[in-house]
């Protein structure tokens, strides 16, 4: 069945439940750029997925050449980036909370806010040549859900490194760091997808919810917390000064930023 058929409303995301697998493909060409629309389409799907009883997994990708090349920078406006990174975090907390086990399967570019979308799924398969990365930085910001959430699944020094140069590395040392639970060759990629739904449906989808929740009891408290002092800091702290300003006009302007320290 495939539900984005039904529903016209769907522009930046697609969903198909086939069987016991529920699948949202990220559609905003050329590069998935996730913009308000498309959060909105996403915790809409979201919610769709979770009241589904049959579904034993949700499995989240990107259409075309890129799993998502961040959240729109254009929306980082003062007036408008409290209302998108409220939306976007919304989304991922919904995300974190789905009782189905979720997936990511990456290609491609998967930076900044894709890259946050990714890494909070249950599971995560990239191709070896994706582009990971938390590149905010280098726009005179930084990565709230990455900086409350990335040390836990690759450690203090490694999350700094990415958080505070802003690097990107390839799906494969995403996988050496721990960010991923596997890479492998692009061709490969969909075999390793249907070899672990394979395994999935073979489980008591009663279980597998029972065991994902307790999972993330201990994190889920740490999450909660971090998540809030890092939006905290994020428009109270980081919005108010002219860096972050400057950083943002000079990626709309498509020159260098020109940093004062304030």
């Amino acid at each position: 069945m495939n539900i984005a058929s039904a529903d016209s409303k769907l522009t930046r995301v697609s969903l198909e439940i086939e069987d016991a697998i529920a699948r949202i493909i990220l559609r905003n060409p050329p590069l998935n750029v996730i913009d308000i629309p498309m959060i909105e389409e996403f915790a809409q799907v979201l919610v769709r997925i979770d009241s589904e009883p049959r579904v034993t997994a949700m499995v989240v990708s990107g259409e075309g050449k890129a799993f998502s090349a961040g959240v729109d920078i254009a929306a980082h406006t003062p007036d408008r980036v409290q209302e998108m990174l409220g939306k976007f975090h919304g989304v991922v907390r919904t995300l974190l909370a789905v009782k189905r086990v979720t997936i990511a399967v990456v290609h491609g570019l998967c930076l900044g806010g894709g890259a946050e979308l990714a890494m909070v799924c249950d599971l995560v398969y990239t191709s070896d040549d994706a582009e990971w990365g938390f590149p905010e930085i280098k726009l005179g910001c930084f990565p709230p859900i990455a900086c409350t959430a990335l040390a836990a699944l690759v450690g203090q020094k490694k999350a700094a490194e990415l958080i505070l140069t802003g690097r990107s590395v390839t799906g494969r040392e995403a996988a050496e760091l721990g960010l991923v639970t596997r890479s492998v060759p692009g061709g490969q990629l969909d075999l390793a997808l249907q070899t672990c739904i394979g395994q999935l449906l073979r489980l008591s989808p009663a279980a597998l919810s029972v065991a994902k929740k307790a999972s993330y009891a201990w994190d889920s408290v740490h999450f909660d917390k971090g998540m809030a002092r890092a939006e905290k800091i994020y428009f109270e702290d980081l919005m108010k000064t002219e860096d972050a300003q400057e950083g943002i006009q000079a990626f709309m302007e498509k020159r260098p930023p020109r940093w004062t320290g304030r």
